[in-house]
C-alpha cells in the first residue's frame, strides 16, 4: 500500500523549499513537476528539497527530483537536498544522485551552507 505524497513549498531567506513526506513514485510525481513552474527562484537563490518525509522513492521519483534540479539551475539558482532518509539515501548512492545534489541532515544546515557560499 502506498502512502500519499504531501507537498508544501514555502520561502525562506536562501530561497524556495519544498517538503516532501509520503511516497515519491509514479503516481505523484507529476504533482511535484506540477509545482516546479511556481517557485519563484532567482540567481544566486537555493531550491531545497526537505525530503525527511519520504516513505518511499521509485524510479519516478528521481525523474522529478533531477527535472527539480533542471528547473534551479536553469533560474540561475542552486539546489540542495535536506533531511533524506537512509532508504532513499541508499538508492542515491546507488544510482550517483549523491554526486549530483548537495546533501545537508536539516534544511538549517542547507540554509547555513548556502549562506557560507554567498557570503
Amino acid at each position: 500500500m502506498t502512502e500519499r505524497l504531501t507537498l508544501r513549498t514555502r520561502t525562506a531567506p536562501a530561497g524556495a523549499v519544498i517538503e516532501l513526506a509520503g511516497d515519491l513514485d509514479h503516481h505523484s510525481a507529476p504533482e511535484v513537476r506540477a509545482a516546479l513552474p511556481g517557485l519563484h527562484l532567482h540567481p544566486g537563490q537555493q531550491l531545497v528539497l526537505d525530503l525527511g518525509g519520504l516513505t518511499f522513492c521509485d524510479s519516478s521519483g528521481i525523474t522529478v527530483l533531477i527535472a527539480a534540479r533542471n528547473h534551479a539551475l536553469a533560474a540561475g539558482a542552486g539546489i540542495a537536498l535536506a533531511a533524506v532518509p537512509e532508504l532513499v539515501s541508499r538508492i542515491f548512492r546507488m544510482v550517483g544522485l549523491d554526486q549530483v545534489f548537495a546533501v545537508h541532515p536539516t534544511v538549517k544546515a542547507a540554509e547555513a551552507a548556502w549562506r557560507a557560499t554567498t557570503a
